[in-house]
């Protein structure tokens, strides 16, 4: 099986139809989709890079009118690639699973489809076309979106290829790996938008243990430059304060003292951290 080509992801979505050279070879002739398939035929790309398709409301529509087919793969093509999955249906929707699901839910009892086996002709041209139809897109998380990135580096084998197949720079790739090395609480914060992903790129370089104390303490810096706009007086307006930082890091000493370290290395510095210990010694 060819791997490490190069990967023309819209031509393969235009190579479909009756004259297409990969559903005759790989789909017998009555066995093909026609307009429509029966939703019991369909089921979602197991390796999504999505794990939660988010709110289908605007995918309401879909009960009374389809505007764009989705794209599938015959489950024989797609078990080629992974054997070990369990594929029941005839076909594997790799672009369109919001769309599927959508149907499900609003009563569509059949999905218009183009199977295009081509698009499973190896692992790195599927995982790419599954990444690029959720790339860019405002409600796909962020860190779903680096693990798919990382997932494609590992096939490729190489960061240069995989920003290639997905037709992005070396660094965008990068900077997208680099989330995956983000504390857990920090993953999370980023995930609900409460931390921006220009932020997290520059906790990503800190050591693990570093990275909740630097952000905790930017966030009081920048809380402190915001409270003269807030005008307000009153104690429970007041933003964390280096006193309060510590204080709560010392409620967590018994289960995390390191939080605890990291706190006081940050605000003291290395040397202030050897005058402490010298003065506790």
């Amino acid at each position: 099986m060819a791997r490490g080509r190069r990967t023309n992801l819209a031509s393969l979505a235009a190579d479909v139809g009756d004259n297409s050279p990969v559903e005759q070879r790989r789909s017998a002739p009555d066995d093909m989709p026609g307009r429509t398939t029966p939703l019991s035929d369909l089921v979602a790309n197991p390796r999504n890079p999505r794990d939660d398709l988010g709110d289908l409301e605007d995918l309401a529509s879909i009960a009374d009118m389809q505007l764009q087919p989705a794209v599938a793969v015959t489950r024989a093509a797609y078990l080629e690639l992974y054997p070990d999955d369990t594929i029941t249906a005839k076909y594997v929707v790799i672009n369109g699973c919001r769309r599927l699901a959508a149907a499900h839910k609003y009563g569509r009892t059949d999905l218009a489809v183009v199977v295009n086996d081509e698009i499973a002709r190896d692992r790195i041209t599927l995982i790419s076309a599954s990444i690029s139809e959720n790339v860019d897109r405002q409600d796909f998380d962020v860190i779903e979106e680096a693990k798919a990135v990382e997932a494609l580096v590992a096939e490729c084998g190489r960061a240069d290829e995989a920003a290639n197949r997905l037709h992005r720079t070396e660094g965008w790739v990068s900077q997208r790996r680099a989330l995956l090395t983000l504390a857990p609480e920090l993953q999370t914060a980023l995930r609900r938008g409460e931390l921006a992903i220009r932020e997290a790129r520059s906790l990503a370089r800190v050591p693990l243990e570093q990275q909740v104390v630097r952000w905790r303490a930017a966030q009081d810096k920048k809380d402190k430059k915001d409270k003269p706009e807030q005008g307000s007086g009153s104690d429970n307006a007041r933003p964390p304060t280096r006193s309060r930082v510590i204080a709560s890091a010392l409620g967590e000493f018994e289960s995390k003292p390191e939080v605890l370290a990291d706190a006081l290395r940050s605000y003291l510095g290395d040397t202030g951290v050897k005058k402490l210990v010298t003065l506790l010694s």
